[in-house]
Parts: structure tokens; C-alpha cells; sequence
């Protein structure tokens, strides 16, 4: 996966705007990893309902659903 998909310093953001007043580089690097599991299992969940449907486009509704299971 590309290290880049999401930047260090919006998970930095992240975690000081739950209430964090100082952040370490590998708490930043295992919420990444983290939130870009999540985020490509709901894609490929999405994907896979756009697909069933008939559809090649995902739409916001197939994220909603593929969240919610």
C-alpha cells in the first residue's frame, strides 16, 4: 500500500482534537494503518454491493450500507 494514502499529520489532527496534548510518530503511524483497514474494507464492501446492484459506479449509499454491516 502507498505510505502516502493518508498523511501522518491529519492523524496527528486527529488525535489532538480528541483531546491529545502530545502525539508520538508510532501512535500516528498505528492509526493510520488502522483507519486504512477500515477504510478498505467498507471499499471493497461498497464495491461489492455497486456490483450487485448492476451499477460500475459506488454510490454514497453503497458506503452507508457497507458500514453498516
Amino acid at each position: 500500500m502507498n505510505d502516502k494514502f493518508l498523511p501522518l499529520a491529519a492523524m496527528e489532527k486527529l488525535l489532538k482534537q480528541g483531546g491529545a496534548e502530545r502525539v508520538s510518530d508510532k501512535a500516528k503511524v498505528a492509526l493510520k494503518n488502522a483507519i486504512e483497514d477500515i477504510a478498505n474494507e467498507i471499499a471493497s464492501k461498497s464495491i461489492k454491493l455497486a456490483v450487485h446492484a448492476g451499477r460500475k459506479t459506488v454510490k454514497a449509499e453503497d458506503i452507508k450500507l457497507a458500514v453498516k454491516e
